[in-house]
């Protein structure tokens, strides 16, 4: 507690502060309950990505075998006409005419290679393809699963902190209604103005918040946290910190209390 063994602290002092933490944390979940929609929809993007991605290998491997069974067809198209210039060769009647036509069989085998050269290709793309789709497909239920967890998850901890925010400005009313008018007006005006912080702790003669040193007549009445004061500076309203005590100061003070004993 930041006044733990302090008898005389103004009350209003102590519940501002408290206050200030409530809105502090109030800030938080709400950050955090509006960006949890994101996340969910940034993993259902994943899994939708995923499936797309699994989609389009599929129609690509469609396409590679419609390829592969046209460039099939282009052969046996092409070996007919090669059938049918062989038994031409015994019908030609000059020397000409039988390398002319040899001229063209070797024409069309060398499109045949061509083309076998190209079937391989996509013999090659579809192992490729069918090697991805198994892959996703092996891993699309614990995709499913993954997203469906976390997505769950989600939902979860948005509900855990609307109930949490849910309290917190219960107890807000409750000490909003307890601060004098003056005061809450302070405070909301300057938190509002003053990026969420309207509360400041002072340590060492200077306001932690905007980092002016105090004046010493004003350090000194902040220093007995028993009255309102705010910064001439920045408006804040401030409180005072013990600063923590040395290691030899520690030390003395069991020593002492030991010698009572």
């Amino acid at each position: 507690m930041i006044f733990e063994g302090r008898r005389k602290v103004h009350p209003e002092l102590r519940t501002v502060i408290e206050l200030q933490e409530v809105d502090r944390r109030v800030s938080e979940l709400d950050a955090q309950i509006g960006s949890l929609p994101a996340e969910a929809a940034a993993l259902e993007s994943q899994l939708s990505d995923f499936l797309h991605t699994l989609e389009v290998r599929k129609e690509r491997l469609a396409k590679n075998q419609k390829e592969r069974r046209e460039l099939e067809g282009e052969i046996k198209e092409i070996q007919a006409r090669i059938s049918k210039h062989r038994d031409q060769l015994y019908e030609v009647k000059t020397n000409e005419q039988y390398r002319a036509m040899l001229h063209e069989i070797e024409g069309e085998e060398s499109n045949i290679r061509t083309i076998e050269d190209k079937i391989l290709e996509k013999m090659m793309e579809a192992d490729e393809l069918e090697g991805h789709i198994r892959e996703a497909e092996s891993r699309l239920a614990d995709e499913k699963a993954r997203v469906g967890q976390e997505t769950a998850r989600l939902r979860a901890l948005r509900q855990e902190d609307m109930d949490e925010r849910e309290k917190l400005l219960a107890r807000r009313k409750e000490m909003a209604a307890s601060l004098s008018d003056d005061l809450l007006q302070v405070y909301e005006r300057v938190r509002h103005g003053r990026g969420g912080v309207a509360v400041a702790a002072v340590r060492e003669g200077f306001c932690t918040e905007c980092h002016v040193a105090l004046r010493p007549q004003l350090y000194n009445e902040v220093r007995s946290n028993e009255a309102l004061i705010t910064c001439e500076s920045c408006a804040r309203i401030l409180y005072y910190v013990e600063p923590p005590a040395e290691p030899q100061e520690a030390a003395d003070a069991s020593g002492q209390a030991a010698a009572h004993h």
